[in-house]
């Protein structure tokens, strides 16, 4: 699974929880999880003072807070209580989240919600029940992927903690998660996640170089955004010839050949670079060596599609991230069809 793609997940719950859901069993359910999420919170300043708490956890905790400073007084992030409280859950991931497509389509099978707007995957807190539905929709005929998420964002409506799930990973991650979901609180656009997840992912990666610098750490190593960039250009490639063959007008069993052909050089042009210049190395074997269909492909280009935009915007207003923010908030009024002209635009422009 290609965790880096599926740890940031919208605000179902919150959505659910304020304004209701299509089915009620669905709304008692997502209900009842974030219910339980926010029952397990506790301050993270009483747990650094804890003489008994775990001291990993306590240095943990202690960067997040850090984290979270920097977030609202370097980034000019929102200054409230998220990620000022922990909560453990006890299990891997927070939610599990199904994705689906049509057999020869690309395009997900949208949920839409009052304030999240419409998404594309549905969100569950026990994995029982996502993949229960992940298997509704197989037998419907869809393609279906189920992935993990590590962190959500409530979008302000609540207080946020720091997961459990959250600690899983390295520090560099999880204080991304942290840039990243303020980010959501700060900015979020109904029924656009590449907008949304572009303009996380630039607050994130720019909010990250400037934590580095600030503690004098060292740059991110090279090799490792190398490979990652070209595992993504690599399935981008094959979702855009999967596209053209959607588009055609073959017969199906023909298209289904062709689309299983698809897959396979998608693994044999994998298998090549890792070896000629990965030097075998390869971070993403195990998402590469599942089971492969559209909807696994679903996450990819979300969250980098605009980002170099907001590079750009980033630059024009002297790297000064009140202005940033404003400058998008302004782009987050136009309609759809302007904004992603606008946006566009920013592509040409090359940041200094």
């Amino acid at each position: 699974m290609f965790d880096a793609l599926l740890w940031r997940w919208v605000p179902l719950a919150a959505a659910c929880l304020l304004s209701g859901c299509s089915t009620l069993d669905y709304y008692g359910h997502l209900a009842g999880g974030h219910l339980h999420l926010l029952q397990a919170r506790e301050p993270i300043s009483a747990l650094l003072e804890d003489p008994a708490a775990d001291p990993d956890l306590q240095q943990r905790l202690a960067l997040a807070q850090q984290a979270r400073a920097f977030a609202s007084a370097q980034l000019s992030l929102p200054d409230n209580g998220s990620y000022r409280l922990y909560a453990d859950i006890g299990r891997p991931f927070v939610v599990w989240n199904v994705f689906a497509t049509a057999e020869f389509s690309l395009s997900p099978e949208l949920h839409c919600f009052p304030i999240a707007g419409c998404v594309a995957y549905r969100g569950f807190y026990s994995q029982g029940r996502a993949r229960g539905a992940a298997a509704l929709l197989k037998q419907q005929g869809l393609d279906t992927y189920l992935g993990g998420v590590e962190a959500y964002s409530t979008l302000g409506w609540f207080d946020d903690p720091i997961l459990n799930t959250m600690l899983r990973w390295s520090d560099e991650r999880l204080v991304a998660v942290i840039f990243h979901e303020l980010a959501h609180q700060q900015l979020y656009v109904a029924d656009d996640t590449a907008f949304n997840e572009s303009f996380a992912s630039f607050v994130e990666h720019e909010g990250l170089r400037q934590w580095r610098a600030a503690r004098g750490l060292a740059a991110r190593d090279p090799a490792g955004e190398q490979q990652r960039e070209h595992f993504i250009a690599l399935v981008l490639a094959s979702r855009a010839r999967l596209a053209q063959l959607y588009a055609s007008d073959l017969p199906a069993a023909q298209m289904r050949a062709r689309k299983a052909a698809e897959f396979d050089r998608l693994r044999t042009e994998y298998h090549a670079l890792r070896e000629r210049q990965w030097a075998g190395q390869g971070r993403y074997d195990n998402w590469i060596n599942t089971p492969m269909n559209n909807a696994k492909l679903l996450p990819f280009g979300l969250y980098d599609q605009w980002v170099p935009a907001f590079a750009a915007l980033f630059e024009q207003v002297d790297r000064d991230w009140p202005r940033f923010y404003e400058r998008v908030a302004a782009l987050g009024q136009l309609p759809e069809v302007q904004r992603h002209q606008a946006l566009t635009d920013l592509l040409a422009v090359t940041p200094n």
